[in-house]
Parts: structure tokens; sequence; C-alpha cells
């Protein structure tokens, strides 16, 4: 079969997949099934995308087989809720992941309790968090996915550049007594770990990193997975507070098995935990996350006419203050990052509705946001001169307002009828490499062009 109808088996796929109703296994039947129609067919004379075209329609409604696979096996809807499904239903495999799972989370935890004891330094223990955690988590997914040697090899010695820069470069210090980092130092270690997360990704992909599809899974993925670390983090909150408050009452102080044991051990094992509940429960959450989506759109089209109202009623754009454009920065990409779970969420071959106008008109409000903001950085830039910091943001809003502006565009042609919504879709993985060029700006160009200061 050519790359073509590769391409779009791949796609038929990942729409099979988000019905939760069907189980992976089916999937893959099913997929077997579709792929000996195509070779029948070609065999017949048909092209490749014809007999790909037929062999989906031969297939039939996949709603109408949603439903289907729903009245034969309605015993999985409820039973996608228990921690590990039974030894009928696949459970020795999925008793095994949990079991390499936790081995991954326990020698992260090892990696972090080194990396504190070996390192005093602050800065450096903040600065390389991130090169010993993420790994970790990387490995766990080379394992799942079965990724080759190669794509692993190729994607650590990728990895290791920001890790040396970070490392190596000379960063200057700010301050007398109790110096702190400068700013080309604090752009490089904050930037360093979403450089590394979007590298995870290509693990995460099982090294089929050109597949937009594989790429809208893992932003899928990234937003499950942050559900489930807050909801993870909220309870080990309450649980430690009560701890600490019982074992207080009688004498016993629980700060130092807390940093010595619990910190070094849980960073990296709620990291771990939170993935693999994602993976073990993706329909669940995959029937939360249009809910989600759509209460969170509007609460955030609100909050975006609000900031625009402040950025404009608050005098000359020159003396907007500095912390709040980094804010401005801070909720146009929360914002971004709803409009990408968004999509990712939605059925693409839904037709156009209200909450797309919805969409349209938070992606509009915005790059006003951004319009007012990028007015402001080169207003103060022309009066004040150019810093690292100032670049930094300056380049990221300008990465935004392009990515913006064309989400723009292909939504209000979706919206109107006049495209599909996998032009939508397709455009927002498409960008990606974008925002992992430009990171890799900053951690790698940003300290030396700025004297690393």
């Amino acid at each position: 079969m050519t790359g073509g109808v590769e391409e779009q088996i791949d796609q038929w796929r990942g729409f099979v997949r988000r019905r939760q109703v069907i189980a992976a296994s089916d999937v893959e039947e099913m997929e077997d099934h579709l792929r000996e129609q195509i070779a029948d067919l070609e065999a017949g004379g048909l092209d490749g995308e014809e007999a790909f075209l037929v062999a989906v329609k031969r297939m039939g409604n996949l709603d109408a087989v949603s439903r289907e696979f729903a009245r034969e096996h309605s015993h999985r809807l409820w039973k996608q809720l228990v921690l590990v499904p039974e030894a009928d239903a696949g459970g020795a495999g999925r008793w095994r992941e949990l079991g390499v799972m936790i081995g991954f989370a326990l020698a992260a935890g090892v990696a972090v309790k080194l990396l504190f004891s070996l390192v005093d330094d602050e800065t450096a223990l903040i600065r390389n968090l991130a090169f010993v955690v993420l790994p970790f988590l990387a490995g766990w997914f080379a394992w799942k996915r079965r990724v080759s040697w190669r794509v692993c090899a190729v994607t650590a010695a990728v990895a290791a550049v920001p890790l040396l820069a970070v490392d190596l470069y000379p960063f200057a210090t700010t301050g007398g007594a109790y110096p702190s980092p400068g700013m080309t130092d604090v752009l490089a270690f904050t930037h360093a770990p979403i450089l590394l997360w979007l590298l995870v990704g290509v693990l995460h992909a099982g090294g089929h990193w050109r597949s937009h599809e594989r790429r809208m899974d893992y932003v899928r993925f990234t937003g499950e997975f942050v559900m489930y670390l807050v909801l993870i983090q909220l309870g080990s909150m309450v649980l430690l507070g009560l701890t600490a408050a019982v074992l207080s009452l009688v004498g016993v102080d629980f700060e130092p098995f807390l940093e010595d044991w619990l910190l070094p051990f849980g960073l990296p094992g709620v990291l771990l935990v939170a993935a693999w509940l994602v993976e073990a429960k993706k329909s669940v959450v995959e029937n939360i996350a249009p809910v989600l989506t759509r209460v969170f759109t509007p609460l955030a089209l609100v909050m975006l006419v609000a900031d625009l109202v402040v950025l404009l009623v608050n005098g000359p754009l020159t003396t907007v203050d500095r912390e709040l454009l980094i804010l401005m920065d801070a909720v146009l990409v929360l914002v971004l990052f709803l409009l990408l779970y968004s999509i990712s969420a939605r059925d693409p071959l839904a037709p156009p509705g209200v909450f797309d106008w919805l969409q349209l008109a938070l992606v509009g409000a915005a790059l006003a946001v951004n319009a007012v903001a990028l007015t402001a950085m080169l207003t103060r830039i022309a009066e004040f001169g150019s810093t690292a910091n100032k670049t930094a943001a300056l380049g990221l809003n300008l990465v935004l307002l392009v990515h913006l502006v064309w989400s723009a565009w292909l939504l209000a042609g979706f919206v109107r009828g006049r495209r599909p919504f996998a032009q939508v879709e397709r455009w927002q993985t498409a960008y990606l490499p974008v925002y992992a060029a430009w990171t890799a700006v900053v951690v790698l160009l940003f300290p030396p062009v700025f004297g690393f200061a």
C-alpha cells in the first residue's frame, strides 16, 4: 500500500479509537478486515485511495458500529472504571504494564534522590530536575510502544544537547550576598522542560513523529495527563496535611521524612502514575474531555475580554507593567492549550455547531490580546532597549500570533461550511515543531547572544 493510503488508515484508526465502546483488540480486528478489503479491491484494479474509500464504505457507519458494539459488549462501559481488568480481558498484560511503570517510577525516585544528594546548589537542582525525571517517563513510553533502539538513541542524543547547554554554559549571576541566576539562565531552565516534553512525544508516538494523528494523540494525552496530575496532587496534599497534623500531635517531626524520601520518590512517581492512568483509562477520560472544554471555553473567553479591557485602560502602552505582560503571555499559552485540547477532543466528522463559533470567538479574543501585548512590547523595546527577557516574550508572541491567525482563518472557513474540520486539526499538529524550534532557540542561542547575563 502507498504512503497516502497508510496515512488514511492511520486517520481512520484514530477515529475508531475514539469510540469508547470499541476495545483496542477490536480496532485491530477491524483494521485487519479493512486492509483485506483494500487488498482485494486493489487486486481488482482500483488504485489505493479508491480502494480505501470503497472499503471504508463497506465497513459501515462507525457510529452504527459503535452502537452495535455497545449492545454486544455493554459490560465494557462499566469495566473501564475498574482499576485493573479481569484476566479474560487482558488483565495479565495490564498487571505487567503496571509493574513496569512502578519499576520506572522507583528508578526515577532513586535518580532524584541521588541528584539531591550530589548537588547542593538550588539553581543546579532546578536546571537538572526535568532531565532526571522525564527520561524515565520517556523510557516507559519506549517500552510500551516498542520503540526501536535507533529512535531511542537519536531522541536521547537530541535531549543531551540542552542538558549540556544548561550545565556547561557560563551563566552569570546577579546580586551580592545572595546571588540569583541571570535572565538567560532562567530562560534556559524554564524552556528546557518544554523542549524535553516535546521530545517525549516522539516516543509516545512510537517513533512515528511525522504522523499528524500521533501528534494529536499526544496533545490529547497531555491534556488528560494534566487533569490526572492535578487530581493526584490535590489528594496528596490533603493526605500529607492530615498525616503531618496527626504526627505533630504525638511529637513526631514529619518534615525530615518528607524532604528526604517522600519528595524525591513522590515527584517522579506522581508523573509516572498519572501517565499510566491516562493510558489505562483513555475511554473514560475522553468522555470527560468534551465536557471540560465546553465548560472552560466560555470562561476563558470572558477572561480574555477582561484582560483586553485591562490592557486598554491601563494608560499608555509604555506604562504597562512588565509583570502584567508576562501574565498575559501565560494567559495566551493557557488559551492555546485549551484550543488544542478542545480540537483533540472533537469528533472531526461532526458538523459545525454553536461551540465551534464560541471557539472562533475565543481565538479572535486571543488575537486581540496578543496584538495589544505585542504593541506594548515593541513600544517598550523601542524606548528602553532590548533584553533577553523582552526578546523571548516578543518571539513567543509572534509564534503565537501566526498560530492563532491561521487557526482563526481555518475555523472561520469550517463554521461557514467551506472547509473540513480535518484542516483545522492538521494545522495544530503541523505547527507543534515550531514551538520545539523556538524553545531550542531560547535554550541554546539566547545565552551566548546575550552574553550569558
